[in-house]
């Protein structure tokens, strides 16, 4: 609400909830937006009316809530708005998507977990797979060399600069406040493992 409210608008303002994959921690909340549809990937929606029994990120209730909801399934290729489209990108789900839009500072892609962080840079698939792990990194691949500058799930926008991630804006961690400049104080970020669900595509 903050976030809106510093732009100056308020829910009603919305006109559409774009769903890069139905896992609970990109789809909670979509319901606070009650006039606008919600689009996602037909397979995307298939999928979290049954989901996968090892698929913990999309529990069975997922499908239900989303049903409840005015729904718009969109494909690759469909435009939103004005220098904004569709592309898929599935793999992390059977149905992710991103959003390429069009920038004056080049193409941009809003990548949800497909491009989980800058790790992904290295690693070249996202860290959790619950769709198929060899489109996973295919996903990767189309997303990076489509865009300029992406806009991951978990993790502030960046460049790829030399296969490196130059992120738009600086920023530092803090734990509980910590100031990381601290004497004796030492942040260490490793990266995160990388977990394919047991029934998972290959």
């Amino acid at each position: 609400s903050s976030a809106l409210q510093q732009r100056g608008l308020t829910e009603s303002s919305i006109d559409a909830v774009v769903l890069t994959h139905a896992h609970w921690d990109h789809a909670q909340n979509f319901d606070r937006f009650s006039a606008a549809p919600v689009l996602l990937h037909t397979r995307e929606r298939r999928y979290a009316n049954s989901p996968h029994k090892n698929d913990w990120a999309t529990p069975p209730w997922t499908g239900i809530a989303l049903e409840t909801h005015q729904l718009q399934e969109v494909v690759e290729g469909d435009e939103l708005a004005a220098g904004v489209r569709v592309i898929d990108l599935p793999g992390h789900s059977v149905g992710s998507i991103g959003l390429l839009v069009e920038t004056e500072d080049g193409t941009a892609c809003v990548a949800g977990d497909a491009i989980h962080s800058s790790w992904v840079l290295e690693s070249g698939q996202p860290p959790l797979v619950f769709g198929s792990l060899s489109q996973a990194r295919e996903s990767v691949a189309k997303a990076l060399g489509t865009a300029s500058i992406i806009y991951p799930g978990h993790d502030q926008p960046f460049r790829v600069i030399d296969d490196k991630a130059d992120y738009l804006q600086s920023f530092a961690l803090t734990i509980n406040n910590l100031d990381p400049e601290r004497e004796g104080l030492r942040f260490e970020t490793g990266a995160p493992s990388t977990w394919t669900m047991p029934g998972a595509a290959p």
